[in-house]
């Protein structure tokens, strides 16, 4: 059974979408991969201290939008690594400098190269709307060759605001000069995509760790676990 048993089943098709927007951690990219390829130090504790640090990161950004402290998500994701890192008593700069340098390369989805090909194939532009740094970005990018397939990548540098405030959500609009509900957007963080449906996008939540539905405003469109359920809905032929 769906662990979304409120959300509406999803439609066959989601009409009229012009451009798909994603995420990029833990929707184009694993943000676990980093310390993944590291348990030839971490052995056992790489699941649970990446876990930690993807955790931290995400309420750094947030507290840093609640109190008006924006920083570049590099320093933000590196603040998140140190908190971590002294957590689990592993400080060793050699060892942070080497998940901090993996984490520019995170490795992209198994299916995120084919989906991408097929929407670009159907007319349907692509973007990623991130809260990591243009420079985060373009190395992810570049190291998942990936480029070619995208018509934008969004980053918060613009608004000076990490989502899920309004205005990063509204930089798609801006770009691609469509209405909200002309946009798709995708994410795997449950927070993320319900926050863009509020904002007025149709959304589609890659549930890929089947987590529990949010309890807040507004619920996305459908949900699917993988990039590879997206072409159909939204009319790639």
């Amino acid at each position: 059974m769906s662990s979304l048993t409120s959300l509406p089943a999803l439609p066959l098709k989601l009409p009229n979408i012009r451009a798909c927007v994603f995420d990029a951690y833990g929707t184009l990219f694993d943000v676990s991969s980093a310390a993944e390829q590291s348990q030839d130090v971490l052995g056992e504790k790489w699941r649970p201290l990446a876990d930690m640090w993807r955790n931290k990161q995400l309420q750094y950004a947030w507290l840093r939008s609640l109190n008006g402290q924006h920083a570049d998500f590099w320093e933000v994701t590196g603040n998140a690594l140190d908190f971590t890192l002294e957590s689990f008593q592993l400080e060793d700069p050699q060892l942070r400098e080497r998940l901090m340098g993996l984490y520019l390369r995170l490795h992209a989805y198994p299916e995120v190269d084919t989906a991408l090909s097929a929407l670009k194939a159907s007319g349907i532009q692509t973007a990623i709307l991130s809260n990591g740094s243009s420079a985060m970005l373009a190395s992810a990018v570049n190291n998942a060759g990936i480029a070619h397939l995208l018509d934008a990548v969004l980053s918060v540098d613009d608004v000076g605001v990490f989502k899920p405030h309004p205005s990063v959500y509204q930089l798609a609009v801006d770009r691609f000069g469509v209405r909200p509900e002309e946009i798709c957007f995708v994410s795997s963080n449950g927070w993320d995509a319900y926050s863009a449906k509020a904002f007025g996008f149709r959304v589609v939540w890659c549930n890929r760790l089947s987590q529990a539905a949010e309890r807040i405003p507004a619920t996305p469109d459908g949900e699917i676990t993988s990039l590879a359920e997206l072409v159909a809905i939204v009319g790639a032929k």
